[in-house]
């Protein structure tokens, strides 16, 4: 897997991500729309960590900076 996404795109996902799951755990946000949400943020999470999004490949987008050769 070739990285897609920058510092700047997997900060904010780490961030969004860790927004969701303490609005789960805080009972802010339950039933459905917690699991959801929770799922959501560990798949942010995953993505973040690995530096690749498989969503970013199917529409083509790349945030990961041109790297000099």
């Amino acid at each position: 897997m070739k990285q897609n996404m920058g510092m700047v795109d997997r900060t904010i996902r780490v961030i969004v991500a860790a927004i969701f799951i303490a609005l789960y755990f805080t009972g802010t946000v339950t039933g459905t729309v917690g699991i959801v949400l929770v799922v959501l943020g560990a798949v942010f999470m995953l993505t973040s960590l690995v530096s690749f999004c498989p969503l970013y490949t199917l529409v083509g987008l790349n945030t990961c900076p041109a790297t000099k050769k």
